[in-house]
């Protein structure tokens, strides 16, 4: 089977997280998931494979007699998506050989335009993979998980000798909790990928610092007759929170190595009222300057608007694996050979967001990640070329042929 057609039967699986639950899994959901694919790996000779109480699948594809003493790799993809339009059925939709121009997303009125997303031209002739406009497509991360199978299926089909590989689908990427629950010793790999990334032949080993930040704002509520130099508007405190920061420094105004804030809600009323950000930058001195640039701003408030009037609780999530990753260059050199091998232009670029592979990699696993074919995570824009994803299985392949020497 094509890897293409097992990302086609994944993704109608809906595996939501909600960061919300304080739950691992996250969401029920996706168990079923987990089930199937637990099923597949035996199907394809993983006799060991199985789910823990926590919705993490794991499975060893034992060395080839003879290559016992091969350096132990891995291969991660993560099974739940995002939850924003996420709530109904996903209807993809395949697109053969595509013009490489604005192409309306069935009957919902969005269309993938080449303004919004420019490297829609290198995909011409390809056949597209969308889906109907109202959902999700879930490439980020089915792709990757349907070519960690087709890389097992692949290895057996052609005969091709390889040392212990490891497999593991886990769970709560999206939200950010489900790697410190990964069982390292168990997934018994020296060095893993993730396969979480955008376009094929992408190589990622510097990801951003990152940290949420929430403002509480307690306000003064009083009738606004008789409000003059008494009342306190929380919502209004919040607001000028937010005109403090840079308005340059915001997702829609940065790229490449460039940090930002993030606002992500303001909700409350005159008496109380929350401001919510996510902070990310590559650099950890830029990255600790922008949470003290935060705590200034706690500092100057309160000095303004009275001692307690705004309450700041930062709260750490990763950093950037970098560091880590220079220790084993070999991890980046031979995906470099391997994109050569399967003649995919490599494409190294920093990570402007996070994978399990961050936190991995600080609690023992190197664990760079790599392209799966896929563009436009986390909204109806999402897509992928059916040769997109098969090359990006191409290039694991070689990646086993090349650890196998």
């Amino acid at each position: 089977m094509k890897a293409y057609e097992r990302m086609l039967k994944y993704i109608v699986v809906r595996t939501p997280s909600d960061g919300e639950s304080g739950t691992t899994p996250s969401s029920q959901c996706q168990f079923e998931l987990a089930d199937m694919l637990v099923e597949e790996l035996k199907e394809l000779g993983v006799e060991n494979a199985s789910v823990d109480e926590q919705c993490f699948v794991y499975g060893i594809v034992p060395a080839t007699p003879g290559y016992e003493d091969k350096t132990k790799i891995g291969f991660i993809a993560h099974m739940d998506t995002v939850s924003e339009f996420c709530d109904h059925e996903i209807k993809p939709i395949l697109t053969e050989n595509y013009n490489g121009e604005d192409l309306p997303l069935g009957d919902s009125g969005r269309v993938l335009t080449v303004k919004d997303f420019p490297h829609l031209p290198s995909l011409k002739g390809r056949t597209l993979i969308t889906s109907d406009g109202t959902t999700i497509l879930g490439v980020d991360d089915k792709a990757g998980i349907a070519e960690i199978m087709t890389l097992i299926e692949r290895l057996q089909e052609e005969k091709i000798p390889h040392g212990q590989i490891s497999v593991a689908f886990t769970p709560d990427e999206e939200v950010g909790t489900g790697a410190s629950h990964f069982d390292i010793e168990k997934f018994g790999a020296e060095y893993a990928y993730t396969l979480d990334g955008d376009g094929e032949g992408e190589i990622q080993y510097q990801n951003f610092n990152a940290c949420e930040a929430t403002f509480e704002v307690r306000g003064f509520n009083v009738h606004p007759g008789a409000a003059k130099d008494v009342m306190i508007n929380a919502v209004l405190v919040a607001t000028e929170i937010n005109s403090m920061l840079p308005g340059c420094e915001t997702p829609r105004h940065t790229s490449g190595y460039e940090g930002f804030y993030h606002l992500l809600s303001i909700h409350g009323d005159e008496a109380s009222a929350k401001v919510h950000y996510m902070l990310r930058d590559h650099d950890l001195h830029s990255f600790e300057a922008r949470e003290n640039t935060l705590r200034h701003i706690e500092k100057i408030m309160n000095e303004k608007w009275g001692e307690g009037t705004v309450t700041l609780t930062i709260k750490e999530q990763y950093r950037n694996m970098e560091g880590i990753i220079e220790g084993c260059m070999h991890l980046i050199e031979n995906a470099r050979e391997a994109c050569k091998n399967a003649n995919v232009p490599e494409d190294i670029s920093p990570i402007r967001g996070g994978t399990d592979g961050c936190q991995l990699s600080f609690r023992g696993l190197p664990c760079p990640n790599l392209g799966t074919g896929g563009h436009g995570y986390h909204g109806p824009y999402e897509h992928a070329a059916v040769e997109g994803i098969e090359k990006a299985t191409d290039v694991i392949v070689e990646l086993v042929k090349i650890y196998a020497k």
